[in-house]
C-alpha cells in the first residue's frame, strides 16, 4: 500500500485499509523522510516547511492515526527514526536536522502521554549508513567513506541491518520498560 504521507486524508485511508487487510496497527516505524541539502542562504519559508512536512509533521500524522487503537487495546510501540545529524547538525541540513531534533521532542512527550496506556515510544538515530540512495547524491554533497569512519569509534560502514536490528528490538515484547529513548546507531560517532 502506497500513500502521499503529506496529505492528511491519504494517511487516514492508508490506517483504514491496513487496519480492515490486517487488524489494527500495534508497530508503527516511521521512517518516511527526505534529506534535502539546501545551503542555509537559499531556505527559504517553502523549503523549510516542507523538510518539516516530510521528516516531522509526517510522523506526527502517522502517530496520530494509529493511537486511538492502541490506547484501547492499551499496547503498542511507535519507533521514529531520526538522524544523528538531530544531535550534531550538518551544514546544508538545517531544516533536515531541525525536523529530526523535533522528532526526539516528539518520541519523549508521547512517551509521557501514551506510557500509562501501555504504548512505548522511542526514537533510533542512524549515523551514515550505507545505502543504494547515496550514490544518487550528488559529488559535492557525498562524504568520502573513510572520512566518515574516521569520526566513529568502529571503523567500519553502517548497515541496513544494523537499524533495522535496533528498530525490531525496541519493536518487541521484551521492551515494554523502555520509553522516550533515543538511540544511537551510528558506530560510535556521536557519543553522549
Amino acid at each position: 500500500m502506497n500513500a502521499d504521507l503529506t496529505d492528511p486524508d491519504a494517511v487516514t485511508l492508508l490506517i483504514s485499509q491496513v487496519t480492515s487487510e490486517l487488524g489494527p496497527v500495534d508497530i508503527l516505524v516511521n521512517n518516511a523522510g527526505a534529506y534535502p541539502r539546501i545551503p542555509w542562504e537559499q531556505t527559504d519559508e517553502h523549503a523549510w516547511a516542507h523538510a518539516l512536512d516530510l521528516n516531522l509533521t509526517i510522523h506526527y500524522r502517522t502517530s496520530h492515526a494509529v493511537t486511538p487503537s492502541m490506547v484501547q487495546r492499551r499496547w503498542g510501540r511507535i519507533i521514529n527514526v531520526s538522524s544523528v545529524n538531530a544531535r550534531t547538525g550538518r551544514p546544508g541540513l538545517t531544516a533536515y536536522s531541525t525536523a529530526k531534533a523535533g522528532l526526539i521532542g516528539l518520541t519523549r512527550s508521547l512517551a509521557r502521554e501514551l506510557g500509562p496506556h501501555g504504548i512505548c515510544v522511542n526514537t533510533v538515530l542512524p549515523g551514515a549508513i550505507q545505502v543504494d540512495a547515496e550514490t544518487t547524491l550528488p559529488a559535492h554533497h557525498r562524504t568520502r567513506p573513510e572520512d566518515q569512519i574516521t569520526r566513529q569509534c568502529i571503523p567500519r560502514r553502517g548497515q541496513p541491518e544494523d537499524v533495522a536490528a535496533a528498530i525490531a528490538f525496541l519493536a518487541g515484547p521484551s521492551t515494554s520498560f523502555i520509553t522516550g529513548q533515543s538511540l544511537h546507531i551510528d558506530g560510535g560517532w556521536y557519543l553522549h
